[in-house]
Order: C-alpha cells, then sequence, then structure tokens
C-alpha cells in the first residue's frame, strides 16, 4: 500500500523515493543576485572553475572545483541482485588505465529472530519481511534500499545485502506485533550478526474502538491504523479497520500506556479513495477510544485552466491539489495533467473553510511556464471552473559548452538536469530531467528553469568523458523582468582517459572468476565546505568475460 502521504514520517516503513544526490551548499558571502541585472557577473551564478585551465599542475575542473583525477574514487559493483551479490564498494587508492575490481564474498546479515515467553525465548519461525535502509559506508548519501521476505528456520537467519550502513526492521506477518529494529554496518565481504527480539504477547495491551466518519456512521472504505509515539515514530504495524462496522484493535507496547497520549493515525490504503488522512492524540487508558473523521463533505470535481506567461496553454503540466479539510484531516489530490488546451479536471474533498487549500502546478520540463502555488477554496458543491491560473516565467539560461582544446564547440552533447534544492524566496524546482535536445552545432544550449541549485550533468561521448557544473538560479529581484535570461560562462570538457579492466570474484567463491553483467559506477568523494560528498563519474556493464571499459576525466 503506498499512501500519497509518503513525506510524513509516520506513513510507515515504505522505502522513500531514491534521492541520488543531496548537498547542502552555503553561499554565505554572496549578495543576493537579481538575475540578469548589471550587478551579477555569470560567475555569480556557479561555484567552482569553469575549466581544467584554471587548475593548477595534474588538476582537473569537477563540479566541486579543481582535484586530482586519480585520487578519491570510489567503485561501486553490483554483479547479480537476484542471485544475492549486492552493491560492494572498492576504494581505489591510485586510479589506474588497468584496473581490476576483485569482489570479496557476498555480504550479508545473520541471527536470530526470537519471542518472549512467560519463562524464556524461543526461535520465531513464523513470516516476517524485513526491511534495511541505509546508505554507502564508502559513497556518503548514496541511499540503499532493499526488501526481503523470508521465514527463520527456527528463528534462524540468513540474509545478503549490499556493503553499507543501515537500520533493519522487522516486520512479522503476524501484524499484531509490532516492529523491531536494529543497525549494522556491513563491509564488502561482511557477515555480521544481528538479532531481533520480539515481545511476549503479554507484553502487549490492546487499544480498541471504532474509526468512524460521524457519531455511528462507519466509513466503508479500506482504511488502516497504525499508534504512534511522541516523535512519530510507528509502534505497531499499520492494521486495517472493519469495513462494515469501523473497529480496530491495536496491539501496543506497556511502555508506551506510560505516557500521557497515544498518537493514532488512520490513513486510506489507495491513494483513489477520498478520504483524508487524520492524526489522532488519544488517552492511552480509555477502554474504548471512537475516532471521528468529520464532516470531510462529498468528492467534488474541480476544472480549470493553465496559461503560460504568453498567455497560451500550457500541455502536461502536473496539477493536484492539498490543504486541511472538514474535520482537520489531510487530503491531497492524486495529480492529474492538463490536456492540449491547457484544461485538467481533478477530484478532491471540500476545503476547510478557515484555511482553504493549495493547488500546485508544475509545468513539464522545457516550458517556459515555471511552478506556480495558487491558494483556493474549494466549496461543497459542483464547484465551477477555476480562473484561469497563468504561471509565472522560469528562466531562460543560457550557455555554451566547448571541447578540451577550448577553441572548438562541442556539439551534440546530451545535457541532464539534477535538482539539488531550493533557494530563498523560490519553491521546490522540478525534478530531474533529461534535456530534449543537447548542444548545438556551435556548442550552445538553452534550458528553461525554476530558481533552484541545479547540477547540469553533460554526457560523455565516444572519446571525452562526462563532466558536472553547478548552478544556482535565484528569483528575479525587484524591478527585473522575469524573462531576463542568464548567460552563463562558456564550460570546457576535460580530456578523456580510456579505464579498462576485468570485475572477477575472489574470497571463498572462486579465485579470478568473472562477474559477466556487473553494473560498473565510478564516483568521486570529495569533501565540500565540510560535508562528505559525491560525484558520479562514469558508469557501464561487465560483457560475458566480466571486462568493461569507460571513460574519465584527465588533464
Amino acid at each position: 500500500m503506498n499512501a500519497p502521504w509518503s513525506g510524513l514520517k509516520a506513513s510507515g516503513f515504505k522505502a522513500s523515493g531514491l534521492k541520488e544526490w543531496t548537498r547542502a551548499w552555503s553561499l554565505a558571502g554572496l549578495a543576493a543576485l537579481g538575475l540578469g541585472c548589471g550587478m551579477a557577473e555569470p560567475s555569480d551564478y556557479f561555484i567552482g572553475c569553469r575549466s581544467d585551465a584554471e587548475c593548477e599542475g595534474g588538476a582537473v575542473c569537477f563540479a566541486d572545483g579543481c582535484g586530482d583525477p586519480g585520487k578519491n574514487i570510489v567503485v561501486e559493483v553490483i554483479a547479480d541482485p537476484k542471485g544475492g551479490e549486492y552493491a560492494q564498494d572498492l576504494a581505489l587508492q591510485e586510479l589506474r588505465d588497468q584496473q581490476t575490481l576483485e569482489l570479496r564474498d557476498a555480504s550479508a546479515l545473520k541471527g536470530q529472530v526470537r519471542m518472549r515467553t512467560q519463562l524464556s525465548t524461543v526461535g520465531y519461525s513464523a513470516p516476517v519481511e524485513m526491511v534495511i535502509t541505509g546508505e554507502s559506508l564508502l559513497i556518503p548519501g548514496r541511499q540503499r534500499h532493499q526488501r526481503s521476505e523470508l521465514v527463520p528456520q527456527n528463528g534462524v537467519y540468513t540474509l545478503p545485502v549490499g556493503s553499507g550502513r543501515y537500520t533493519v526492521t522487522v516486520l512479522a506477518a503476524n501484524k499484531s506485533l509490532p516492529p523491531v529494529s536494529g543497525m549494522r554496518e556491513i563491509s564488502p565481504g561482511q557477515t555480521q550478526s544481528l538479532d531481533f527480539l520480539l515481545p511476549d504477547t503479554r507484553d502487549l495491551r490492546l487499544v480498541t474502538g471504532r474509526v468512524l466518519r460521524q457519531e455511528d456512521t462507519p466509513m466503508d472504505v479500506a482504511l488502516e491504523i497504525q499508534a504512534l509515539d511522541a516523535n512519530l515514530a510507528p509502534l505497531t504495524q499499520r492494521i486495517p479497520v472493519q469495513r462494515d462496522t469501523g473497529q480496530f484493535i491495536l496491539s501496543v507496547p506497556v511502555s508506551a500506556l506510560a505516557h500521557q497520549a497515544l498518537h493514532l493515525q488512520v490513513v486510506p490504503t489507495s491513494a483513489d479513495v477520498a478520504v483524508p488522512l487524520k492524526l489522532f492524540s488519544i488517552d492511552p487508558l480509555a477502554p474504548v477510544t471512537t475516532l471521528l473523521m468529520g464532516d470531510y463533505g462529498e468528492p467534488v470535481k474541480l476544472q480549470g485552466r493553465v496559461l503560460g506567461p504568453d498567455r497560451k496553454p500550457v500541455a502536461k503540466a502536473s496539477v493536484y491539489l492539498s490543504g486541511t479539510v472538514g474535520g482537520g484531516g489531510q487530503y491531497r489530490s492524486a495529480r492529474v495533467q492538463t490536456q492540449t488546451d491547457g484544461t485538467f479536471t481533478l477530484t478532491t474533498l471540500p476545503s476547510d473553510a478557515a484555511t482553504g487549500s493549495t493547488l500546485t502546478v508544475t509545468p513539464p520540463p522545457g516550458s517556459a511556464a515555471g511552478v506556480t502555488v495558487k491558494s483556493v477554496t474549494v466549496p461543497r458543491a459542483s464547484t465551477p471552473a477555476l480562473a484561469d491560473i497563468v504561471c509565472g516565467s522560469r528562466v531562460k539560461v543560457m550557455g555554451s559548452l566547448l571541447r578540451p582544446s577550448g577553441s572548438q564547440p562541442a556539439a551534440g552533447v546530451r545535457i541532464r538536469v539534477w535538482t539539488l534544492e531550493e533557494v530563498e524566496g523560490s519553491l521546490r524546482p522540478i525534478v530531474d530531467f533529461d534535456v530534449e535536445r543537447g548542444t548545438d552545432e556551435n556548442g550552445r544550449f538553452e534550458l528553461s528553469l525554476d530558481p533552484g541549485r541545479y547540477r547540469l550533468d553533460f554526457a560523455r561521448t565516444e572519446d571525452l568523458p562526462s563532466v558536472s557544473r553547478i548552478v544556482t538560479i535565484r528569483p528575479p529581484g525587484p524591478g527585473t523582468p522575469p524573462e531576463q535570461p542568464v548567460e552563463l560562462p562558456s564550460f570546457t570538457l576535460s580530456k578523456g582517459r580510456r579505464v579498462t579492466g576485468q570485475v572477477v570474484l575472489a574470497g571463498s567463491r572462486g579465485s579470478g572468476a568473472p562477474a559477466p553483467n556487473a553494473s560498473v559506477r565510478f564516483f568521486r568523494v570529495v569533501d565540500v565546505e565540510g560535508k562528505r560528498t559525491y560525484l558520479e563519474l562514469a558508469d557501464t556493464l561487465t560483457k560475458t568475460d566480466g571486462s568493461y571499459a569507460t571513460t574519465l576525466p584527465t588533464r
């Protein structure tokens, strides 16, 4: 079950969307920039260098600045996840043109799942799900997630995993048992022990009650309920609410009942159900608890039209509505896309009369129209079409890409835009996207971006490596025309260094056996303003004989 409010901490043990790039950049000391105004030099829009010519010695210009191209390299190899060969990270002391990568034995977790009884503990042999979340040990911020179902044999389990730093949570198929978690760091080839102890059912207390819309009115929709602690961390698994009666039974640890209040969260099991999410605070010692979802109204159709700054329709824009509804719950509609004429129709719940709702419009990548947020009030009756929603302008960002000589344009280079974070005074920028057209015959490129901080990846060509640059686009200053374009300084590609080698299996599995069809990714791991972070330099796959070849930057 995927709740539409996956951003809430208490929404359950669901793997969050993979975030391949996370970093916090500080621009202390830089004045607020007005886009296109006379005060802003092109270099104000990015941090670091533009070309290798700015670097001394044999250093190369990376997105984080000048650096040694043979140092600080970590390779992530994923040999065969279906066969239990998960990610292994290999730190290279010095990058060589011929680089053999040796994989150690598969990393694993092993241990026992036991259950407390009146006299002792016994092995737990019923089905469980292990949810593993964390990140690489050597590539900070490189997130890893794994979900595995298994049946411990007399309580004993063994589970292959990737190397990393993890929180491991056991969810018993018997949902009356609470989640149990532990933490471990696992290096390549290492097997770590991690035991779990499920509580004696006598150490659990039942919290019973009903979820009703109004007094004596069951919901008759698929709902789940979960108990949470004061920090909104789960105390129980999600338990279905009986549709016809609204009844529920939660088994809560006795320790949770010592607090003055207990949080219960009610969520629909499908985003297609027009029912809000609601968080309740209850007396944990009350014999029976009645949770009233309140009068949140009936679903209504909301229609509108999205126009760009030129007053022309914006097609394929993402539109959704969110906010507080009657009864105090939170509701977020499903996302819909605008049609070719800019119109949309979405199903939502009426707004709370005191707070209203928020309509969020995200035009597609490449559109000149920018992300727009509008406060609206959705009445309980069928609502007339909204007034046209006119989006503001994205910033037109232009620049040039040069070949390593610095004099010839780099034509036909594909560009990918990665969103890093919002900047002060702006909304969250649009999601990562590939630029439809790369650099033209003159090496020129043009982007339409919402204010934000981005990483531009210029994809490698046959003989040249990929390069990345960080750019910051700020909201237009007072009196600055929003259509004023930003001209970035020209960026220069680095020369390419061909790196070849073979991925082989080592350890107890054999000596030198090839690892075919393995994913191989090269990362540069560095300190940026005191924070460890990474840049992806190249990725490739091994052939049937375990060999690989890729191109990395050199001076």
